[in-house]
C-alpha cells in the first residue's frame, strides 16, 4: 500500500502530486473491473456469437468494377482561327453529362433487354433466397405475357427430375410442357449437366422498373478528377450478374455513341438518294429526247461540224450549272434552317454538297453537332428546363443566324457569276445562230443530258463518300478494363463486424459498472477520500481474514500487521516531538474497523515502547474487549453515570 503524506507541508510540486493521484486511480479502478472479468469474458463471448450468427447467415453483397475512356469527336475539315475561338468549347467532352446517359434508365433499359434481365431466378435455402443468375437449372420460356407492365413471381416447387408444380398448384407439370395461368403462357425447359434442388422463385419485372432497379445500382464516377476516365461499379448480391450489366453497359454507351454519329450520315445519304431518283428521272427523260431528235433528223456527226462553237458555250453552261447547283443547295439549306419546326428537329443538314465555302461548311458542321448533343441530353431524361438544354438552345438559334446570313452572302455571290457566266454563253450562243436549226437542237438537246449526267455523277461520288465516312465511324468510348468476376464480398464485412462486436461485449459490461459505480455512495478507494477532503492519510489497511483481532506483534510479518507499523511510522511524523498525544478513532457506523484499528495501533505502538491506553467509547456495542478475549469490567459508561472512578 502507499506511505503517508507529510501533513505539515502541502506537495512543492502540484504536478507530481496529481500524477500520483492519476496512478493511484488507475490502479484502483484496475482493482475495481477486475472482479467483472468473467462478466466481460460472457458479454464478449455473447457477442462473437451473434457476429458469427449475422456472417453466417447475412446476405454478401458483390462489387465490380470497370473503367472506360471517353473520348472527344475531333470533326474533320479546315476551320479559321475566329471560327475555333467562338464554337472551340464543342469539342471537350462534358463528363458530367455523359455520366447521366450512362446512368439514364434508357441506356440501362439497354442492358436489360440484350441481357435479358427483366426475369430473375432464386433458390430458396434454409435461411436466406439465393440469386442464381446463369446458374440454374432451368430456363423459363415466355410464349405470351398477359399484361407486361405488370411485376410477378412464379413459385417452382421440383417434385422430381421431370415434374414440378407451379404456385402451390395441384397439376404437376413437366419440364418442357407449355403450362397457362393469370400471368400468362409459360415453359419451364431443363437445362444438361444441372442438379435440382426444392424450391424456386422465377420474378419478372417490366422493363422500366428493372432498368430504373439497375441504374440506381450503378455508381460512374471520374477515376480521376478533371480526366475523361470514368469508373463504373455496381454492387449486387451474384458477382456474375454484377460484371455482366457492367460490361454490358459500356458496350451499349458505344453503340448508342456510334448511333449518334451515324444520324448525320444517314440523313445526308437520304437527301442525297432523293436527289439523284429526281436527276435521274430528268436524265432519262433528255436521254430519251435527245435519242428521238436524232432519229427524227437523221443526225449523226453533228459535233464535227460545230466543236469550235460549242466548247465556249459548254463551258459557260457547265459554270453556270456547277453555280445553279450551289444555289439550289444554299436555297435548300435556307429554306429548311427558316422552318420552325426544323429549330429542334432531326439532323437533316447536309455538311457539304458542292459548296466550296469553309465557313458555311463548318458552321452547318457546328449546328449539326449542336443539335446531336441537344438530342443526347433529352434522351438521357434531362428536362428541357435544365440549364444545359437551355444552353444547347441558345448555341443553336446563334449558329441559325449566323448560317442565314453566310448563305445571303453566298446566294448573291453566285447569282451574280451566273449572270457573267449567262452574258458569256449567250455570246457564244449568238454563233450558232448561223448553224442550221437541226444541229442546234440537237446540240441543245445533248448539252442538257451532259450537264444532268454531270450531276448525277457528282451526286454519285457524293453519297459514297458519305457512305465510307459512316462506315468509318467509331464509339466515342473505349473500355479501358472490362469488369471480372469477384467471389469476395465487400459486405458484411468480417473483419469489422467482429471487431464491432468485441467492442459491444466490452461496452455493456464496462457501462454497467460504471453505472454501478456511479450510483455506488460507499468509500472504497483512498480516492474516494482525497476528492472530498484535505485530512491527510496516515497509510491504508487491507483487509484481515484472521480469525483473532490482535494481528501485530513480534514475530508477526502478515501484510496488515506491515501496514500498521507503516502507520505507526507515519504518524511519528505527525505528532513530532509530542510525548503524550491522543488518537481518536471513529467511523460513520458501526462494523467500518474501529475497535479492529484501534486494538492494533495500540498495539504496535506499545510494540515501540509507547505506554498505551486504548479507551472504549462505543457505548452502543462495545467489542474491544471481546476481542482481547479480557474479563468484562466498569467501563466508560460506569464512569459518566458515576458508578465508577478512575
Amino acid at each position: 500500500m502507499q506511505e503517508t503524506v507529510n501533513t505539515h507541508s502541502q506537495p512543492s510540486n502540484p504536478t507530481q502530486a496529481h500524477s500520483e493521484l492519476w496512478n493511484l486511480t488507475i490502479r484502483d479502478l484496475f482493482f475495481k473491473y477486475i472482479r467483472f472479468l468473467p462478466l466481460f469474458v460472457l458479454c464478449v463471448a455473447l457477442a462473437l456469437f451473434g457476429a458469427y450468427a449475422y456472417l453466417r447467415y447475412a446476405t454478401p453483397i458483390y462489387s465490380t468494377n470497370a473503367t472506360m475512356v471517353i473520348s472527344s469527336d475531333q470533326n474533320t475539315g479546315t476551320r479559321n482561327d475566329k471560327f475555333d475561338e467562338i464554337f472551340g468549347e464543342g469539342k471537350k467532352v462534358n463528363i458530367q453529362r455523359e455520366i447521366e446517359v450512362l446512368k439514364s434508365k434508357a441506356m440501362m433499359a439497354r442492358v436489360v433487354r440484350k441481357q435479358d434481365l427483366q426475369f430473375s431466378y432464386a433458390v430458396k435455402g434454409k435461411i436466406r433466397t439465393i440469386n442464381i443468375y446463369k446458374h440454374g437449372p432451368f430456363l423459363l420460356e415466355t410464349d405470351q405475357l398477359s399484361d407486361s407492365n405488370s411485376a410477378f413471381t412464379l413459385k417452382i416447387k421440383i417434385i422430381n427430375e421431370q415434374q414440378f408444380r407451379v404456385n402451390d398448384g395441384d397439376i404437376p407439370i413437366r419440364f418442357g410442357e407449355t403450362f397457362k395461368n393469370v400471368f400468362g403462357s409459360f415453359r419451364l425447359v431443363r437445362r444438361p449437366g444441372t442438379t435440382l434442388s426444392k424450391d424456386y422463385t422465377v420474378s419478372y419485372q417490366p422493363l422500366p422498373t428493372a432498368a430504373a432497379e439497375f441504374s440506381r445500382a450503378i455508381m460512374v464516377v471520374p477515376k480521376v478528377t478533371g480526366t475523361d476516365i470514368l469508373s463504373i461499379s455496381m454492387q449486387n448480391t451474384n458477382p456474375n450478374l454484377a460484371a455482366d450489366v457492367v460490361n454490358q453497359l459500356m458496350e451499349e454507351y458505344g453503340a448508342y455513341t456510334k448511333e449518334l454519329k451515324n444520324q448525320t450520315s444517314d440523313q445526308t445519304i437520304a437527301f442525297i438518294d432523293n436527289r439523284m431518283e429526281v436527276l435521274g428521272r430528268e436524265l432519262d427523260s433528255a436521254q430519251n429526247n435527245l435519242l428521238r431528235y436524232a432519229q427524227d433528223n437523221n443526225l449523226i456527226d453533228a459535233e464535227a461540224q460545230t466543236a469550235a462553237y460549242f466548247e465556249n458555250l459548254s463551258a459557260a453552261d457547265k459554270a453556270i450549272n456547277e453555280q445553279q447547283l450551289q444555289l439550289n443547295t444554299a436555297e435548300y439549306i435556307e429554306i429548311y434552317l427558316r422552318d420552325k419546326k426544323n429549330n429542334y428537329g432531326p439532323v437533316i443538314v447536309p455538311s457539304s454538297l458542292g459548296l466550296n465555302d469553309p465557313t458555311l461548311n463548318e458552321l452547318v458542321n457546328a449546328y449539326n453537332t449542336m443539335q446531336l448533343e441537344r438530342q443526347q441530353l433529352l434522351d438521357g431524361n434531362v428536362p428541357a428546363g435544365n440549364p444545359a438544354v437551355v444552353e444547347a438552345n441558345e448555341q443553336i438559334e446563334k449558329l441559325r443566324v449566323s448560317l442565314l446570313e453566310n448563305l445571303s452572302n453566298i446566294k448573291n455571290s453566285m447569282r451574280k457569276t451566273i449572270s457573267s457566266l449567262r452574258q458569256s454563253g449567250g455570246e457564244a450562243e449568238g454563233q450558232l445562230k448561223v448553224m442550221p436549226y437541226k444541229l442546234k437542237g440537237y446540240l441543245e438537246l445533248k448539252r442538257q443530258v451532259e450537264n444532268k449526267q454531270a450531276l448525277y455523277n457528282v451526286l454519285q461520288e457524293k453519297r459514297e463518300q458519305t457512305a465510307i465516312s459512316r462506315a468509318a465511324n467509331i464509339a466515342s468510348s473505349q473500355i479501358v478494363e472490362k469488369a471480372y468476376v469477384s467471389y469476395k464480398p465487400i459486405k458484411p464485412n468480417r473483419r469489422s463486424i467482429q471487431l464491432m462486436a468485441i467492442l459491444i461485449g466490452l461496452a455493456i459490461p464496462a457501462l454497467f459498472v460504471f453505472v454501478s459505480e456511479m450510483l455506488n455512495d460507499k468509500v472504497t478507494t483512498r480516492y474516494d477520500v482525497e476528492k472530498i477532503t484535505s485530512a491527510p492519510i496516515l497509510g491504508e489497511i487491507g483487509h484481515s481474514y484472521a480469525d483473532s483481532v490482535m494481528l501485530v506483534g513480534k514475530t508477526n510479518r502478515s501484510m496488515v500487521a506491515e501496514q500498521f507499523r507503516i502507520i505507526r511510522s507515519n504518524l511519528q511524523y505527525v505528532v513530532g516531538k509530542v510525548d503524550k498525544f491522543t488518537l481518536l478513532i471513529t467511523s460513520s457506523y458501526s462494523g467500518e474497523g474501529k475497535s479492529f484499528v484501534s486494538t492494533n495501533v495500540g498495539g504496535v505502538l506499545a510494540l515501540a515502547g509507547r505506554k498505551t491506553i486504548i479507551l472504549e467509547f462505543d457505548i452502543r456495542k462495545p467489542k474491544l474487549i471481546s476481542g482481547l478475549n479480557m474479563a468484562k469490567g466498569p467501563g466508560i459508561t460506569n464512569f459518566l453515570i458515576g458508578k465508577a472512578e478512575l
